[in-house]
């Protein structure tokens, strides 16, 4: 297995999620982010004390963008073909199996990556060590 690219360290600005406002208060209100769009609304005027809305100033750095703490950025594969695509950049990305992969794909798909020096993230799902 290669070891990922160096790169400039991960900083997460937040990591706690954007709850929408009152989403805590009322059952019926769920918690995915909606942007408050009220007249006399509190979190949209920006009071202290009051929930953070989303803003581009929490983005990632460019460079470190969808990386995992490995170092490397996950690439979805289906079939064992696809590990091939990976050669070239096994030090940028790893390959991560799709879930509906059947397990007989599973394990070529691991002996590929292996032989060809290609990080797997999720090697160890829906493999059976026993007969």
């Amino acid at each position: 297995m290669v070891v990922a690219k160096k790169h400039v360290p991960i900083v997460k600005k937040r990591t706690k999620k954007f709850n929408r406002h009152q989403s805590d208060a009322y059952k019926c209100v769920p918690s995915a982010w909606r942007k408050p769009k009220g007249i006399d609304n509190r979190v949209r005027r920006r009071f202290k004390g009051q929930a953070a809305m989303p803003s581009i100033g929490y983005g990632s750095n460019r460079k470190t963008r969808h990386m995992m703490p490995s170092g490397h950025k996950a690439f979805l594969v289906q079939n064992p073909s696809d590990v091939e695509l990976l050669l070239m950049h096994n030090r940028t990305f790893a390959a991560e199996i799709g879930h509906a992969v059947s397990s007989r794909k599973r394990t070529e798909i691991i002996a590929k990556a292996k032989a060809l020096g290609v990080k797997v993230t999720n090697p160890k799902g829906r493999v059976s060590t026993d007969a």
